[in-house]
């Protein structure tokens, strides 16, 4: 063979090689592969950061409504004149470490922060648009790049927000209609334009990219949606898309702001959540949540095998502010001794909380995040599992603690006792470890608890739909839009301790309180006894864990329950009273509690 045929043979036998090598994944391997990391961290940072930080809640010397980055949208201040904040922009107290380890010191394993927020203003060089950082401020540096630096150094990955269909600051994008009337828009010319490129370019110039987190998708369509996350996907594979890019083509979904999601989660999911109101800085905010509320926030989202993305909001001269440093510390203190109960855990096998707290695991392995500290002796109902050995997290030696677990199998019932320390580790949260014998095995039936409480969520309800009726579940597993008296649920429970109950219904307020809807008349039938009572607001009911949704109570009366066993209880409207807002019959639960 002379060498010419070698040589072809050799490109030949190579090309081949490369091709295969060259392979792709399949897509849903390929979005395992992104995933990996993502679900081991459960705890990130989210930065707001803008020249919205100038005027910092304040037009003109009146305070504006609102978050801080919406400013711009809430005065409704025309281009020309916002555009002036950029002059103003110059924030020589940034310090691209200083901001990663306070990420590092709170246990958070990756960072996200605006790249370009909905006022238009990108936070790096970008070459699609002056309107940036570099370009348009005395700064005239790319504090995205330092960033990128600093998270490699400290080994926290880097992820961008990007706002990909509003954008106040360009003609064709949406949101603006006090400069550019919506009739005039040509989205489609502003993606190209200006989106894509963009996009491209924090993939290209900022080494991997941990995740791009899309935002407000609104009218983009499926095909913009795909082309998007394609685009991503072709340049860093290995980056997630975030499920707020629209159109259910994420690599997972997104809660709502400030909202945590319960019950049947369909996959992989995230929440965004502020330390204070507002995600840009805004100078007259300071309702701080404690370290207890985010600490227990964090639990309750990794208990239900999601991850926090918890916010910090910059001023304009680039420091994040000290009540936030502060509260960060202090979820990392709690993080250095209870780690192990978030990082690379999944969901709680109960598919509901129980009464005093929360539960993630890990394969033989359960961990108990308790709330609410018992007298001496933690009881929990329908866990099968055998308990090798109970210990606190807190405990350095992991002294076992003493466990006691009974089964009654005519009543399918089984019952778990752990010996407790009179006072909590931990005033927030104390972890009991579990090491199991096997996988964690429970029951799924709604139980009665030790306290002889009952509590049936809304989100674990049989449904009864009616023709064109619109009930659902939003991300917090509230119902809403039941507005149509012929839907009905029902839920199956199981019965220990009968006797007498009190039956009240806890719905919810809109966010903030804006707004709720009653007087609705209700029938509900359990135990072959029927009460009908009205959605009242009897009580309000105080929901710390998230404290933006408000809760209503309203007692409706008493059922009597003989005997222990399985039980069904159905819910149906005789009439719902409604506004124009359509808000209806928001349930959370239902709840019966066992009258001494």
């Amino acid at each position: 063979m002379n060498r010419a045929r070698i040589c072809a043979a050799l490109l030949a036998v190579t090309t081949a090689f490369l091709t295969l090598s060259a392979t792709p994944a399949a897509p849903d391997q390929q979005r395992e592969n992104r995933l990996k990391w993502w679900r081991e961290a459960r705890f990130g940072m989210f930065i707001h950061w803008g020249i919205y930080a100038v005027p910092a809640g304040e037009w003109k010397g009146q305070p504006i409504p609102g978050i801080g980055e919406w400013i711009m949208h809430r005065a409704k201040i025309p281009v020309r004149e916002y555009e002036k904040l950029a002059a103003q922009f110059n924030p020589v107290k940034f310090n691209a470490d200083e901001w990663v380890a306070v990420a590092k010191n709170a246990g958070m394993k990756y960072i996200v922060i605006t790249s370009k927020h909905h006022d238009g203003f990108a936070m790096y060089g970008s070459k699609a648009s002056k309107y940036n950082i570099v370009d348009a401020t005395p700064f005239g540096r790319d504090p995205l790049k330092e960033l990128a630096a600093a998270c490699r150094k400290a080994g926290i990955k880097l992820g961008f927000y990007y706002s990909q269909t509003q954008d106040w600051h360009e003609p064709d994008a949406d949101g603006n209609t006090w400069d550019f009337p919506d009739e005039k828009k040509n989205f489609a010319a502003y993606l190209e334009a200006k989106v894509k490129p963009q996009v491209r370019e924090l993939l290209t110039n900022y080494g991997p990219v941990a995740l791009i987190w899309f935002d407000t998708p609104k009218g983009i369509t499926e095909q913009q949606s795909q082309e998007l996350a394609d685009l991503v996907h072709q340049i860093q594979p290995d980056c997630l898309v975030s499920g707020r890019i629209g159109n259910n083509v994420g690599d997972y979904d997104s809660g709502g702001d400030n909202q945590t999601s319960v019950g049947k989660v369909r996959r992989e999911w995230e929440t965004p959540v502020t330390l204070n109101d507002t995600w840009g800085f805004k100078k007259d905010d300071h309702n701080w949540k404690s370290p207890t509320i985010l600490i227990r926030q964090l639990a309750q989202v990794a208990s239900r095998g999601g991850n926090y993305l918890l916010n910090v909001g910059p001023t304009a001269e680039g420091v994040i502010p000290a009540p936030s440093v502060e509260r960060l510390a202090a979820v990392g203190q709690w993080m250095k001794v209870n780690g192990e109960s978030i990082y690379s855990t999944t969901a709680n096998p109960y598919p509901y909380e129980l009464l005093w707290g929360v539960i993630t695991k890990r394969p033989g392995k359960l961990y108990l995040h308790v709330f609410e500290w018992p007298k001496r002796e933690l009881v929990i109902y329908g866990l099968k599992s055998k308990i090798k050995r109970a210990y606190l997290l807190a405990d350095a030696a992991r002294k076992p603690l003493g466990v006691k677990q009974d089964t009654h199998r005519a009543l399918g019932h089984y019952e778990l006792r752990i010996d407790l320390p009179a006072a909590a580790p931990d005033p927030s949260d104390s972890v009991v470890a579990l090491d199991l014998a096997g996988e964690p095995e429970v029951v799924t039936t709604l139980l009665q608890q030790p306290d002889a409480s009952i509590t049936l969520p809304a989100y674990l309800a049989q449904v009864h739909p009616a023709q064109g009726a619109q009930l659902r579940f939003d991300n917090r597993g509230v119902v809403e839009r039941w507005t149509n008296k012929d839907e009905w649920l029902e839920w199956e429970f199981q019965v220990t301790k009968p006797g007498t109950f009190d039956l009240a219904m806890i719905t919810s307020e809109q966010k903030y309180g804006r707004g709720w809807e009653g007087g609705h008349r209700v029938a509900i039938a359990v135990a072959g006894t029927t009460i009908n009572g009205a959605v009242a607001r009897d009580a309000k009911v105080e929901n710390p864990s998230n404290p933006y949704w408000p809760y209503v109570r309203s007692n409706l009366g008493r059922v009597r329950i003989e005997k222990p066993g399985a039980y069904t209880l159905s819910l149906k409207p005789e009439t719902i009273e409604t506004t124009e807002r359509q808000l209806g019959l928001t349930l959370v639960s239902l709840k019966l509690a066992r009258v001494e």
